[in-house]
């Protein structure tokens, strides 16, 4: 999947009305993910990844440890929300589900198994790919 593709799926699933916003959703999801892995994990993810997409993975900063809500938490944070944290959550999940198309399963394994147990309804889409929303 290429850079536009990938920005382009975002944006349909989030909902969102621009590619800013996008790449924003992108860049917050990315950063706190990529400070949640260890090990050369994101350097793998990030291999697979537009090479623009993938930085955002690889220069996230010093490794951290933390669960599902201080996930959702940074994203918010990075992504310039403040308070709006149901948004963040939202465009955390449709990142993850575009993520989830765009590199292979055995990667998208290894990343899952980097991460708590807490952490699988952000991996959790509807049989269409769509966010599971209920």
């Amino acid at each position: 999947m290429n850079y536009d593709e990938f920005v382009g799926h975002v944006q349909h699933r989030a909902r969102l009305g621009t590619t800013g916003e996008s790449v924003r959703a992108i860049y917050a999801t990315f950063k706190a993910l990529g400070k949640r892995l260890h090990g050369g994990e994101a350097e793998h993810l990030a291999a697979q990844l537009p090479p623009e997409l993938g930085a955002y993975l690889i220069n996230a900063g010093e490794s951290e440890t933390y669960d599902l809500d201080g996930f959702f938490a940074r994203v918010s944070q990075y992504e310039g929300l403040g308070e709006e944290l149901p948004d963040s959550v939202h465009h955390a999940r449709a990142v993850i589900s575009v993520l989830q198309e765009a590199v292979s399963a055995g990667e998208m394994d290894h990343v899952r198994e980097q991460l708590p147990e807490n952490y699988a309804p952000l991996f959790e889409t509807g049989a269409s790919g769509e966010l599971d929303t209920d």
